[in-house]
């Protein structure tokens, strides 16, 4: 029997969980979900029989230490800081290690290690990034096995509601980490676009927006990721004179987003003392000019120049940041502060489910002839439990580990899934779970 270690049972983790489960029997596995909540590791393992759940604390070097020595593989789930804790212990006791967060620099230093005790520390192998990898490179391999030589590469990839389920004016909820969203775009994009290097600040960011059509889906905008210039080195792509990377939200998001960041309410570097004692008006005020002789509404929109009646102040009313409801964050950041009011209205429904929409677009050259195709994905959640993000996540890593301890994903040291040998597979697998890329010449 093969002794699978799964640390971590949060809302990613759920599909993932639920796969190896389902397929421990004919694949003879022993699954152990830890988790600093006991509560949720039981919740995950659901009583299956080939199921363990544990109360984990991963700092406790003692119970850390016998349980990755004591499975075959391990799964890290938790949040990227903590995966090098973890990744050192499965170097000292010589177990493969999958997870799903980009490579860190404290990662990327435990190759030659890794490579040396024979261990595969296989990361980036969620959704954004693993399906956005694995979906371009078997784009990219293809074109360039037939002889074609790519110039552009544009990739966007979003998290949203459920077209059935749009029932705000953002046409946005919460599908992952609220924090995250809150955060997003923080940093400065950096990307190729015709050769030329381009920069956007994050005060700029929201400002710049592509306009994306997805199969059936409809129209999309994107704005830039923080880095797109690395992908050259991961996919290939040393010479192209256009890679793109970006994120998706339904039209006009973006728009109404920059007012939050031109007012400085997504700063999570400093706290707002006694946040508490405010209501959600007080706080949009700290962040307008100091004048009692006009209301928070009319400075906000003098400030941006908004009409009462516009698209954008509607938005924002919408999300009841001029009402007196208390702010119940004590001394939060202001992005703190702001994620507490978006949840208010952000938040799957009972009933509601989400939406993941990734398109890959490529221009190449093939025998004289300038082509451009477009490789696109719409996955549906079941449930606001088992979302379309927790399958997309879950699924690439669940598949991985099974191919892994089949000996058919044979690779050392610190990998993400741009070779065949991985992605060809985990591919295969994941559209047979539904998971299906449409390509299409345009």
């Amino acid at each position: 029997m093969k002794n699978i270690l799964v640390i971590g049972s949060g809302r990613s983790a759920v599909t993932l969980i639920k796969y190896l489960l389902e397929n421990s029997v004919k694949n003879d596995w022993k699954v152990t979900v830890a988790d600093f909540s006991l509560d949720s590791a039981l919740d995950a393992v659901d009583n299956n029989v080939n199921g363990r759940a544990i109360l984990f604390n991963v700092e406790d070097e003692l119970q850390r230490s016998k349980e990755i020595k004591g499975s075959d593989i391990v799964i890290s789930m938790l949040p990227a800081s903590l995966h090098v804790t973890v990744a050192k212990d499965c170097i000292k006791f010589k177990k493969n290690l999958v997870t799903a967060s980009y490579v860190s620099n404290e990662i990327a230093a435990l190759n030659d290690e890794a490579k040396n005790a024979g261990v595969l520390l296989l990361n980036e192998i969620g959704l954004d990034p693993g399906i956005d990898h694995m979906s371009a490179m078997k784009v990219i391999d293809d074109i360039k096995d037939e002889g074609g030589e790519i110039t552009s590469f544009k990739s966007y990839c979003g998290g949203l509601v459920h077209p059935d389920y749009d029932d705000n004016p953002w046409n946005y909820k919460f599908t992952w980490n609220p924090r995250n969203v809150v955060l997003a775009g923080q940093g400065t994009a950096q990307y190729i676009e015709s050769n030329s290097y381009k920069y956007i600040t994050y005060t700029k960011l929201f400002e710049r927006t592509d306009i994306v059509s997805v199969l059936d889906a409809g129209e999309f905008e994107g704005y830039a990721n923080r880095d797109s210039l690395s992908y050259r080195k991961s996919y290939g792509l040393h010479n192209i004179s256009t890679l793109f990377r970006g994120t998706l939200r339904r039209r006009g998001y973006s728009e109404a987003w920059n007012i939050f960041v031109q007012l400085g309410v997504t700063d999570d570097s400093y706290k707002v003392e006694n946040s508490n004692t405010l209501t959600y008006r007080d706080f949009i005020n700290m962040f307008l000019p100091c004048d009692s002789s006009i209301s928070v509404e009319e400075k906000l929109c003098i400030e941006f120049n908004l009409s009462v009646n516009s698209t954008i102040y509607k938005k924002l009313e919408w999300l009841g940041i001029f009402s007196e409801k208390k702010v119940i964050i004590k001394n939060g950041s202001p992005a703190q502060i702001l994620q507490s009011i978006l949840e208010d209205k952000w938040s799957l429904a009972a009933n509601d489910k989400d939406m993941i929409v990734m398109q890959h677009q490529f221009e190449y050259i093939y025998k004289n002839t300038k082509k451009k195709l477009n490789s696109s994905l719409i996955v549906f959640g079941d449930t606001p439990r088992f979302t379309s993000m927790a399958k997309t996540v879950g699924l690439p890593v669940a598949i991985a580990t099974k191919l892994i301890l089949e000996g058919k994903i044979n690779e050392k040291g610190v990998k993400i899934p741009t070779s065949k040998e991985i992605y060809l597979p985990v591919l295969k697998e994941l559209s047979e779970n539904g998971i299906n890329f449409v390509e299409e010449l345009v």
